[in-house]
C-alpha cells in the first residue's frame, strides 16, 4: 500500500464559539467551548489516513496531557506515529475564536515542542521520507527544518507538497518554493507570498503564474468556495469547483482537508486534476462540521459525494 508522510505539528485547539467576534479591547460572551486535537500537520495527516492513505505522521510533542490527546488520535484512526519524538518543552495550542453566525473564524498559534524538530533530526530520519509515496509539509515548523525534508524527499524523487500555511510574515526564500512539486496555498497565502492582489480568479492565475517563476512546478491555489485554481507545470491553467455537501459550519478545517484528501489522491496514482477534485470533495464535507481534525470525512462520504 502506498504511503504519505505528513511532517508538521500537533497543537491542541481551544476553541470559542460566539454569536460573533470580538473587537479588540471587547470581552464577549461565548456559547461554548471545546478542547480537541489540532495542528496543520496532525489535522493533514488524519484527513490522508480517513481518505484512504497510509499514513506516516513525524513531529515532537511534550511529556504532557496535550501531547497524549494527540497520541490516543493518531492510534484511533491508524497513524503510525513512530517518528514522533518527545520534546522537553509543552506541546502547543491553539486559540480559535469561531462567528457561529457565519463560520469564520481567528487563530492564535504557539507551536511548542513541534517546533523543536531540528534540521539534524530530519536527516536522521531520511530512510522514512525516501521511502514515502508522497511527503507533505506545512510551515508550523521551523523553515530551516521543512526545506531539509523538502530536500530529502527531492533528492529521492518523492513527489513533494507544501502547504504554505499559517501565512508567513516574511518571504519564503525561493530555495524552498522551488523543492515543492505541488504548491498549495490560499488566497491570503497567496497575496503575501506573491504581493500581488487575489481577489478572483484572474488575479489567482496570475499569482500562480509568479509563484511558478520562483521555482513552483505545480501551483494548486485554493479558493473557498470557488473550489481551486490548478496552474501545472506545462502552463495549463484549470479551475476545480468547490463541493457543496450542506450548510457551512465553520471553516477552520478545510484547507488541512484539502492537503490530506489531495495528498491521499496522488499516493494512489491519481492524476493531477482528480487529485484535486477528490481534495475539494474532503474540503466541501469538513466544512459543514465543528473543529478541525473531528470534522474530516471518512473515505465512503468522500466517494459517495463525488458521485
Amino acid at each position: 500500500m502506498k504511503n504519505v508522510l505528513v511532517m508538521g505539528s500537533f497543537v491542541a485547539d481551544l476553541a470559542f464559539r460566539a454569536a460573533r467576534l470580538p473587537a479588540w479591547g471587547e470581552t464577549l460572551m461565548g456559547s461554548s467551548f471545546a478542547l480537541g486535537p489540532g495542528g496543520k500537520g496532525s489535522n493533514q495527516a488524519v484527513a490522508c489516513a480517513r481518505a484512504g492513505a497510509k499514513t506516516q505522521f513525524f513531529s515532537k510533542l511534550g511529556d504532557d496531557a496535550f501531547g497524549k490527546i494527540a497520541r490516543e488520535l493518531w492510534a484511533t484512526d491508524g497513524i503510525d506515529a513512530s517518528l514522533v519524538g518527545t520534546a522537553d518543552v509543552p506541546t502547543g495550542a491553539a486559540t480559535i475564536m469561531i462567528d457561529q453566525a457565519r463560520g469564520e473564524n481567528a487563530i492564535i498559534v504557539v507551536p511548542g515542542a513541534c517546533f523543536t524538530l531540528t534540521p539534524a533530526e530530519v536527516s536522521a530520519s531520511a530512510a522514512a521520507i525516501r521511502s514515502a509515496s508522497v511527503f507533505l509539509t506545512q510551515l508550523e515548523l521551523p523553515l530551516d527544518t521543512v526545506e531539509r525534508g523538502l530536500q530529502i524527499a527531492r533528492d529521492a524523487g518523492v513527489p513533494t507538497i507544501l502547504n504554505p500555511a499559517p501565512a508567513p510574515e516574511r518571504p519564503l526564500p525561493d530555495s524552498l518554493i522551488a523543492l515543492s512539486d505541488y504548491f498549495v496555498p490560499n488566497e491570503t497565502e497567496a497575496a503575501l507570498l506573491t504581493g500581488m492582489p487575489v481577489e478572483n480568479v484572474e488575479q489567482a492565475k496570475a499569482a500562480a503564474i509568479e509563484l511558478q517563476r520562483r521555482g513552483v512546478r505545480n501551483v494548486i491555489l485554493t479558493l473557498g468556495a470557488k473550489g481551486a485554481l490548478v496552474q501545472q507545470a506545462d502552463g495549463s491553467s484549470t479551475v476545480i469547483a468547490a463541493f457543496n455537501a450542506g450548510p457551512v459550519v465553520e471553516t477552520t478545517g478545510a484547507g488541512d482537508a484539502f492537503c490530506g484528501g489531495f495528498a491521499a489522491a496522488l499516493a494512489e496514482g491519481s492524476d493531477l486534476l482528480s487529485a484535486v477534485r477528490f481534495g475539494c470533495a474532503t474540503a466541501g464535507i469538513s466544512v459543514t462540521r465543528p473543529g478541525t481534525a473531528p470534522s474530516m470525512p471518512h473515505r465512503k462520504e468522500i466517494d459517495e459525494l463525488i458521485k
